[in-house]
């Protein structure tokens, strides 16, 4: 199984599993009330990913009204693992609509939220603790310093990003180089087979200022499994245009590898450049056994090719500017020029 296989999270020193739980779905308050599960229901789903090596478990303040940080820290302490997961949540979203400081990015709310997800995930302190969704109006040195202050104070050992625009986070993380603060590892986005946007800019911008990316939703909501497509209804509908095109050779490749087509979809994800992580939900056990089966097999070149023409992105406005063939055309024509020879870093792996 491939989850005990780890690998450093951004640039840092901390060694992540390629694929983290989501627990969304843990609690049966809020939002996410409709498809919620109850602590015994979690429990299973929980058990099966930490059994199996997986180490990187991902929450927010916002799931279920609170109740996924409270469901997870019982099952962390009842299982007396706490210093080996690597626990990961997040603010942002409000929790009082009439105060006007109990959401948004400001300090205010970021310590208070803070202070709350430890009391109820039962814990002096978070390893990951990440920014939701921009908020559009804190300003971003805020954000930057209170994160420094939390980590000097213990209270998190690496901050983050989630939900950002490429130049917020480029912004938040070169502040952090200049000034000697904390600086980010994490970068939390929407990425899978239909929604391939992320690949302009962030993921560039991610590589080159040592944020690693987790990707959520690689499958889509659900639309990758291909349950939803049978005569064009259910939540397909709400996908791409292209999305119908793709399904075929999703099916193709995962018939030619032996395996289902969200293996192939969430293997994809985890292994392309720039993902540190695929963050994958499970409404049980066995559903989650073999979502992390989803990496104990190699999907081949030519089957890779097939998947990535079916769900290339053609570059718009300025960025087709920034393409080989133009750039062959008319920057550096006809020459050979690459920044590195293939081989200038090879990865390091102590197995």
């Amino acid at each position: 199984m491939a989850l005990d296989q780890y690998y450093l999270l951004g640039r840092s020193g901390l060694r992540v599993s390629r694929l983290a739980l989501g627990t969304m779905n843990f609690g049966t308050g809020g939002f996410h009330a409709a498809y919620g599960k109850t602590l015994d229901e979690t429990r299973p789903i929980f058990r099966k990913y930490v059994d199996e090596g997986g180490n990187f478990v991902d929450t927010a303040d916002f799931y279920t009204a609170g109740e996924s940080e409270t469901i997870l820290g019982k099952l962390i302490a009842e299982a007396k693992i706490r210093d080996r997961v690597v626990l990961t949540t997040k603010f942002t979203n409000s929790v009082d609509p009439a105060d006007p400081n109990a959401g948004g990015n400001g300090r205010k709310h970021m310590i208070r939220a803070l202070e709350a997800s430890l009391r109820r995930l039962d814990t002096d302190h978070v390893d990951v603790f990440l920014l939701h969704t921009w908020d559009r109006i804190t300003p971003v040195e805020e954000v930057v310093r209170t994160f420094d202050d939390l980590v000097r104070a213990g209270k998190i050992r690496y901050p983050g990003l989630s939900d950002v625009p490429s130049w917020y986070a480029a912004r938040a993380q070169s502040l952090t180089e200049a000034h000697s603060l904390a600086p980010m590892v994490n970068l939390q986005l929407p990425y899978s087979l239909v929604e391939r946007q992320i690949e302009t800019e962030h993921v560039p911008m991610a590589q080159s200022l040592g944020l690693g990316v987790t990707a959520w939703s690689p499958l889509a909501g659900g639309i990758l499994t291909g349950k939803y497509r049978d005569g064009g209804t259910g939540r397909l509908s709400d996908g791409p245009e292209r999305t119908p095109q793709l399904l075929g050779p999703l099916e193709e490749v995962a018939g030619k590898l032996g395996v289902t087509m969200a293996q192939v979809a969430i293997n994809w994800v985890a292994t392309q450049p720039g993902i540190a992580a695929a963050i994958v939900g499970a409404s049980s056990a066995d559903q989650l056994g073999k979502s992390m089966a989803a990496l104990d097999f190699e999907i081949p070149a030519e089957l890779r090719t097939l998947l990535d023409e079916a769900s290339a992105v053609p570059p718009e406005s300025v960025y087709r500017m920034f393409t080989p063939a133009y750039q062959n055309w008319i920057v550096s024509p006809e020459l050979k020029i690459g920044d590195k020879p293939v081989g200038y870093a090879p990865a390091v792996r102590n197995w």
